[in-house]
């Protein structure tokens, strides 16, 4: 048996823990992404404790994420400043045994591509369709065809593959809010500490990166497509007379600046509805393509590098039933998702409270709950631990044969 040979669409996060997962379990990988360069583009991203256990089941351990830990206390403001919850990032380590680490998104990808061989990542290539015959799968992309074993549609919420093997499916909704994000130079400001201020129906969030600079992402209600004139001017509009530090962090995103900040808005979205599976033949959907989730909780990217580390698992006996390693990859992944993915839209709904009275009521509720009860509802969450040990059997049984119809 020659070396199997794994085709992942797409060289995000997702997309390339995959790869790194994959190469490392004896796969030879491409990766086809349609960029013409790991740009780096993005903002920040948390590393929650399940997504770093993850990484590290994979090589990336502690030693890549320089710098500290998230600083705290961590917790929810007002926008008048007043903590209505808070704990030290040291009660993470404590409870998980790692704290969160949040670095830029290029950071990650380029800590992702350094851990892959040479000549893994194709540039400007996109991936088209797949025709999945008996034993292998034919790879449409722009570039040619490609064979391969498995495929892996790492493409984003906007998933072509996804729209191909589910063409029944309602796809992509809009979840009733918009977000900026922007990463300003730390340089001048007192320590910054890692919180999420909620307002009536809008949140501003700060977030301190292990390099120095400071992530800040802000959300408000608003339809689809609506877009300000002027970011800048909206964020300051909406959000100027905040605490401190709000009003200097948005002077550093103002475009008459020398050095001026990018700001990047978008809408959120979510899946319809689940996915009635994560797998179709020797196809796996991973991260957004499989489980597209409102951005809620900080667990999208999370739980993509739990997809990409699960998935390579099932796969890595050589001697592997491809199809039926990926009916258990769906069965070990498509509950947890949909569970986060519920949670982190109900996490919206509540932040998104804008009536005066409501917002009274859920602000006491947040105060009053102790700090020893909000820990453990992220017990299943954060609390996480990769596969160990061989992978399952991968005969098939009358369960995989049932979960691919």
């Amino acid at each position: 048996m020659g070396v199997r040979h794994a085709v992942v669409a797409g060289g995000g996060v997702g997309g390339l823990a995959a790869a790194v997962a994959l190469s490392r379990r004896g796969w030879r990988v491409t990766v086809c992404e349609r960029a013409s360069a790991l740009t780096g583009a993005g903002a920040g991203i948390v590393l929650a404790p399940n997504a770093l256990r993850a990484l590290e089941s994979i090589g990336l351990g502690p030693e890549t994420w320089a710098g500290d830990a998230l600083p705290g206390p961590v917790g929810l403001r007002t926008p008048d400043g007043v903590w209505l919850s808070r704990s030290d990032s040291g009660a993470l380590s404590a409870r998980y045994g790692l704290s969160a680490r949040a670095v830029h998104r290029g950071f990650l990808i380029d800590a992702l591509a350094a851990a892959l061989p040479p000549g893994v990542v194709r540039f400007g290539v996109s991936v088209t369709g797949v025709d999945d015959a008996e034993g292998t799968v034919v790879v449409r992309t722009t570039a040619g065809d490609l064979d391969a074993d498995v495929v892996v549609a790492a493409d984003g919420m906007r998933s072509v593959l996804r729209g191909q093997l589910f063409p029944r499916h309602p796809g992509l909704r809009h979840a009733g809010e918009a977000g900026w994000r922007a990463v300003v130079p730390g340089a001048g400001l007192p320590p910054q500490q890692a919180a999420e201020t909620w307002g009536p129906g809008e949140r501003f969030g700060v977030v301190p990166l292990v390099d120095g600079r400071i992530y800040v992402y802000a959300t408000a209600v608003t339809g689809p497509a609506a877009r300000p004139a002027d970011h800048h001017a909206e964020l300051t509009r909406r959000f100027g007379a905040w605490h401190d530090p709000i009003p200097a962090l948005l002077d550093r995103l103002d475009r008459r600046n020398p050095d001026p900040v990018g700001i990047l808005h978008h809408d959120f979205h979510e899946l319809a509805s689940p996915l009635p599976r994560f797998h179709a033949g020797r196809v796996a959907l991973l991260g957004d393509a499989a489980h597209a989730m409102t951005p809620n909780m900080g667990q999208g990217g999370c739980q993509a590098i739990e997809d990409a580390v699960v998935v390579a698992h099932l796969l890595a006996p050589r001697d592997t039933d491809v199809p039926a390693a990926l009916a258990a990859y769906t069965k070990a992944r498509r509950g947890r998702t949909t569970r986060i993915g519920r949670r982190s839209r109900r996490t919206g709904e509540l932040a998104r409270i804008s009536h005066p009275l409501a917002v009274s009521v859920r602000n006491l509720a947040v105060r009053a709950t102790p700090r020893a009860v909000a820990m453990r509802a992220l017990d299943t969450v954060l609390g996480w631990q990769p596969p160990s040990g061989p992978a399952p059997a991968s005969a098939r049984t009358p369960a995989d044969v049932e979960e691919r119809r």
